[in-house]
């Protein structure tokens, strides 16, 4: 009986260890109504780059199930990197819907508006309709290709990812650029602090999409990176960049969201 308790105990410290650990993890959104439309080709290569800054979206491990988001949906790069399961409304449009099936999708690009053309008639992407311009392999995912437009419902998720977060370190002397990548549970970041092995925490502010600037001279320290994901998160990614690091290099980390 002794045991049995003992047993049952461990069993509900793990229970509420583990509700504890993800009681702020990103939890999916509820249903929202919107349209897709697609872009890049049959391979995706005309997604590369973006206004996002991940660069090779195949090196970058996003592939080709990624979309480019409206205004309304873009928040000026503070989206970039959140995930979308979407759904094609087969009851909306059962001749250009594939019926039952879902792709989930990452944010790595915007959708300009065009104010020449009216919302409902090629102004896509215009304020303030709420529209993912999806890779085209991401789109016959749940739609007819000559459809071309088509009504879907999505909701927010959060991101898997395989491996930790990695940082590209671009620029030059008194001006880093990181791009931060690979980011899971909520996806985007909210804010990013950097630290030298000389230096204490300091804070970078958001150049563009997921790219973060330092103005400080940190050659020849190893790099330490304090990141806050858009769900609150915090993590700390200890001398993840070694102190002889160079412009042009990408650092993997062990940690993850």
């Amino acid at each position: 009986m002794e045991k049995k308790n003992v047993i049952s105990s461990l069993v509900l410290i793990f229970g509420l260890c583990n509700l504890i650990m993800n009681a702020n993890a990103l939890t999916a959104s509820g249903w929202t109504k919107a349209h897709a439309t697609f872009y890049g080709g049959s391979d995706a290569s005309g997604t590369m780059g973006g206004a996002c800054g991940y660069g090779n979206l195949y090196t970058a491990g996003y592939g080709t199930r990624t979309a480019a988001l409206s205004t309304a949906l873009f928040n000026d790069g503070a989206s970039c990197g959140q995930c979308f399961k979407i759904i094609c409304d087969f009851k909306a449009s059962p001749q250009w819907c594939r019926k039952g099936v879902s792709v989930t999708i990452t944010a790595t690009n915007f959708c300009p508006p065009n104010n020449a053309l009216p919302n409902d008639n090629g102004g896509w992407c215009n304020p303030p309709r709420q529209h993912f311009d999806m890779a085209q392999p991401a789109y016959e995912k749940i739609g007819i290709y000559q459809g071309g437009i088509v009504p879907i419902i999505y909701q927010r998720v959060p991101c898997v990812k395989r491996g930790g977060v990695r940082f590209t370190i671009n620029g030059r002397d008194y001006f880093e650029l990181v791009t931060i990548t690979n980011v899971g549970n909520a996806g985007s970041v909210r804010s990013v602090q950097i630290k030298g092995s000389k230096t204490g925490w300091m804070p970078l502010s958001r150049n563009w999409g997921a790219n973060w600037q330092s103005n400080s001279f940190l050659n020849d320290q190893s790099l330490s990176f304090m990141i806050t994901t858009s769900d609150g998160i915090t993590k700390t990614f200890l001398d993840i960049a070694p102190s002889n690091w160079a412009f042009g290099q990408t650092f993997s980390s062990s940690v993850q969201f």
